[in-house]
């Protein structure tokens, strides 16, 4: 009878513990990643097609990601100084081990402090 209740009790902190291990509810959206490397583009880049069949263009606020839709709006939100800005996936991406997306320079200069610096630590919520 014991080892009966112990296993119930088991179960049931299991069971909270994977619901709350989901995406959670922020404010508008919904949290895809609480920690991501992001990087962006070279202008190098700008004016080639996009895996959308647009034209690329740093000046933008768009960015690849390697699985969500075309036209997904997400919001980023930089760990460190709070800043956020809402992008729209347009590109397949980024080809780059331990990155999550590739955005554009426009947006990435949005939300840094440091210029000089190429990949943000980021939260990613999905609008």
């Amino acid at each position: 009878m014991i080892k009966k209740i112990v296993l119930l009790i088991l179960l049931a902190i299991m069971s909270f513990l994977v619901s709350s291990c989901g995406a959670k509810k922020t404010s508008g959206g919904k949290l895809y990643k609480s920690s991501a490397k992001v990087s962006y583009y070279h202008n190098k880049f700008n004016g080639r097609q996009t895996a959308s069949g647009e034209k690329f263009s740093n000046s933008k606020l768009t960015a690849a990601h390697r699985k969500l839709d075309f036209g997904t709006k997400v919001r980023l939100t930089n760990k460190i100084n709070g800043k956020s800005v809402i992008i729209i996936i347009n590109d397949r991406g980024p080809w780059k081990r331990g990155r999550e997306l590739d955005i554009s320079k426009k947006a990435f200069m949005e939300i840094t402090d440091n210029k000089d610096k190429g990949i943000l630590d980021v939260m990613i919520e999905i609008l």
